[in-house]
């Protein structure tokens, strides 16, 4: 009798740590209490607040590609592999456009050099702007491994628009200070173009850009006569000369080391 009631009684405690180790959900399908459903909830990806980066580097043999952004350098290989980096201020050739970045962690020292020189995609054949350099290694290590790639400085996407003339040097503009209307220019971000009317005469260019840098390059226009009192030259020769631009309540500030400031207005 005993005996009968042990083997009932074990027979009912592996019935019930059966049940406590699996079960049903909603649709019927079995899962283990030991992996809830909760726990694949948690496992998002969300890349809407990933930092911009303002520079891309990639290369082949072996691939990889680096991403700098003003917080943190990112260095990936094809294997999956990813180091961040802290970001660091570039230290600059004195005859030429070159930098060198100097980074490390605990683990790793990276010397990434950026240089202005037309570089052509070993894979691919497409043609970059920059031509980019790392040297790296473990910190135990020697030695560091070198590879060569290409790269391109990302444009603000914020200046992809269309913007009109508000300041030429300080001061108000209006229709009066030009033949037909006022000066404004469309920027297409992505190709580092622009086309407009400098006032007078139509015009288009390209567009330099680093981070911190935006220049307006190649301005052509058009011949036409214009009025006695047009400001288009000061116009042009204002753009032509800035360096360095600013973005802040849909206004668009240009300025150059002599103090030449040109405002644009955003317009919807």
């Amino acid at each position: 009798m005993k005996k009968i009631v042990f083997n009932l009684f074990a027979l009912y405690f592996l019935m019930m740590l059966a049940s406590c180790n699996s079960g049903k959900n909603e649709n019927g399908t079995e899962f283990s209490v030991d992996e809830p459903k909760e726990i694949e909830k948690t496992v998002v990806t969300d890349n809407q607040n990933e930092e911009k980066a303002y520079f891309i580097g990639t290369g082949t043999e072996p691939f990889w590609d680096i991403k700098l952004t003003n917080s943190t350098f990112i260095f990936k290989t094809i294997d999956g592999d990813s180091i961040s980096l802290p970001s660091v201020e570039p230290i600059r050739a004195a005859d030429s456009n070159i930098k060198l970045y100097r980074t490390k962690t605990d683990l790793y020292e990276f010397n990434i050099t950026i240089s202005q020189s037309e570089c052509t995609n070993a894979m691919s054949g497409e043609k970059s702007p920059y031509k980019v350099s790392i040297e790296y290694k473990k910190n135990e290590d020697l030695t560091f491994t070198k590879i060569n790639g290409c790269g391109h400085y990302v444009t603000d996407y914020r200046l992809h628009d269309i913007w009109v003339l508000e300041e030429l040097n300080g001061k108000k503009v209006g229709i009066a200070d030009f033949s037909k209307e006022l000066p404004q220019m469309e920027v297409n971000a992505k190709e580092n173009t622009f086309s407009g009317h400098a006032g007078c005469n139509r015009m288009n260019g390209k567009l330099f850009f680093e981070k911190g840098l935006l220049r307006f390059v190649n301005v052509v226009t058009t011949r036409m006569m214009c009025g006695p009192g047009n400001k288009e030259g000061e116009f042009v020769k204002a753009l032509s000369s800035s360096i360095h631009y600013k973005i802040e309540n849909n206004r668009l500030t240009l300025s150059n080391p002599d103090k030449t400031t040109v405002v644009f207005k955003k317009v919807d």
